[in-house]
């Protein structure tokens, strides 16, 4: 019997919203605020955002509110008192550990940037929650702890990158144990090739933060418009299909279409591809987390393949862009590399977003971190976050001597 059957009630789902105001969080709580019957907010993290993550629980009314620091955790608490609202404020990441396995929460959004996500996004995964999982980095930092704990904790992973909820919906219901046993060859990791697509190297080493966070086809936060733009973003995705698909880095295909209408493919041994398409907007991979194995209206407009006309494909210049080929060099590698690929990234991207290093130095950093640092392996949380912390040292020791 349907659950929307006249005197049934619906069951309505507790979400978490790890990264609330984000591009991710904003999405989410936009589809959200379309399905009252369906979610309901229990909690918000922000790191910083105070402004925005007030304006937030006055539109949600989540029970729990949390931000990184104690003083904006007070001067939060302060003016949601004054107004009469009785959301619980907390400081930490303890306190994002708590809303992340909290007993009352349905479904977390774990859509926090960076190696900052890993811890909560795991504490829900062993709650066994279900997770979306917006947070690529978890993946690429601990990608074989992380998917033992999702099979040991029964936790139900979804993917919310566009391209990797675009390859989920490609593949049969059951894909695990190696993609050749159930006739799948390759998948097809489409980029738009960023804002610097065509460019040379000679013309990359002008790029400024303003520019390389211009993203043509994507809205998103500054951070992931670096990678998009140094097609890191690309490999990191390149590592997080490997995990969440069971598939060699010499099974996943990564191919440039401008057009970002593709999201990705899967190829099958029949000689068939199967594609996923759609205006790029996240809010159509968030509802779909939502809302598996059904389907619900996301606010999202229906393609135009008239409007569309066109699409193109080309492979991707790993010459201008190198952080492709490190990611893959560091997947292959295995153990902690992939955790230090990801921790020298953002020390990078973070010094050439404050003027420290050029667009052409984000690369080579990292390669020269990867390269001094012996792969070790990666069987517990501790062994990661060592190799985080000692890539992050050597980084920023790097640019201190330029």
């Amino acid at each position: 019997m349907s659950l929307d059957t006249p005197g049934i009630a619906r069951h309505r789902q507790a979400v978490a919203v790890l990264g609330a105001t984000g591009s991710i969080g904003t999405s989410t709580l936009d589809v959200i605020a379309r399905h009252p019957d369906r979610y309901r907010v229990h909690a918000l993290t922000a790191h910083r955002s105070r402004e925005a993550l007030l304006a937030q629980c006055r539109e949600h009314c989540p029970e729990v509110a949390v931000l990184d620091q104690e003083q904006d955790a007070v001067w939060l608490r302060s003016r949601l008192a004054d107004e009469g609202l009785a959301t619980d404020v907390r400081a930490g990441t303890a306190a994002l550990v708590e809303v992340a396995e909290a007993s009352d929460v349905d479904v977390v959004m774990a859509a926090i940037v960076g190696a900052a996500g890993l811890l909560p996004t795991l504490a829900a995964v062993r709650a066994g929650k279900r997770v979306l999982l917006a947070n690529k980095e978890a993946l690429v930092m601990s990608g074989a702890l992380f998917m033992d704990t999702v099979t040991r904790y029964g936790a139900t992973l979804l993917p919310i990158d566009s391209e990797h909820n675009a390859i989920y919906q490609c593949l049969p219901v059951e894909h695990r144990g190696g993609l050749s046993r159930h006739g799948v060859t390759q998948l097809l990791l489409t980029a738009s090739g960023g804002p610097f697509r065509g460019w040379t190297p000679e013309r990359l080493s002008t790029v400024t933060p303003d520019q390389a966070c211009a993203h043509p086809n994507w809205s998103m936060g500054r951070k992931i418009s670096v990678d998009s733009a140094t097609l890191m973003n690309k490999g990191l995705e390149l590592v997080e299909a490997c995990w969440l698909f069971d598939a060699r880095p010499d099974q996943v295909q990564v191919v440039v279409h401008p057009q970002s209408v593709i999201h990705s493919m899967a190829a099958y041994s029949d000689g068939s591809v199967i594609a996923q398409l759609g205006n790029p907007d996240m809010r159509t991979p968030i509802a779909y987390g939502l809302a598996w194995p059904e389907r619900i209206e996301a606010g999202v407009e229906a393609l135009d393949l008239f409007q569309v006309a066109r699409l193109d494909f080309e492979a991707p210049d790993e010459t201008a862009f190198p952080c492709l080929r490190l990611a893959r060099q560091a997947m292959a590698a295995g153990g902690t590399a992939p955790a230090v690929l990801n921790a020298a990234n953002e020390v990078a991207v973070g010094a050439f977003l404050c003027g420290r290093l050029g667009f052409i130095g984000i690369g080579e950093l990292v390669a020269r971190v990867c390269d001094a640092l012996a792969v070790g392996r990666a069987d517990d949380l501790e062994s990661v976050l060592e190799a985080d912390t000692l890539a992050r040292r050597m980084a920023t020791s790097l640019l201190g001597d330029d």
